[in-house]
């Protein structure tokens, strides 16, 4: 359980968020397979998903601003470098694969997934670098 209430809030609000997500990108996947949609409501259909993004990114940006422990921050700050740094090693190895002919491109959609994820690995080898932090 996280020890701040910044974590706690962060926490709170990254679950509705991707709560909200995950139902937008089912319910516009739901709409674009039952047939060819128009530009104007396909573009009506992209925001839906994209806005539940906007407010993830927000989070994490309103948790940097409320957390006090400045470890904890640095933490958060150094995971999202690495995540980017690797998200696009990773995507501009793909997009090579791809002007080769080798793979199908890189779909955006799965770019913002694998940042996440890359954030989430990239916690761990942190914390056991600087020693686990929260007195651990």
């Amino acid at each position: 359980m996280p020890k701040s209430q910044a974590a706690r809030r962060y926490l709170r609000r990254i679950a509705i968020s991707t709560i909200v997500y995950v139902f937008a990108v089912f319910l516009t996947l739901h709409a674009v397979n039952r047939g060819r949609v128009p530009l104007p409501e396909a573009i009506g259909l992209a925001m839906i998903p994209s806005l539940p993004i906007v407010a993830i990114i927000a989070t994490v940006g309103l948790y940097l601003k409320e957390e006090k422990d400045e470890f904890q921050r640095e933490l958060v700050i150094q995971s999202l470098l690495w995540a980017a740094g690797a998200t696009l090693s990773v995507t501009s190895f793909w997009s090579f694969l791809h002007i080769f002919g080798r793979v199908a491109a890189v779909d955006g959609f799965h770019v913002f997934v694998m940042f996440w994820l890359f954030v989430a690995l990239s916690g761990y080898p942190l914390r056991r670098y600087y020693g686990g932090g929260n007195g651990e």
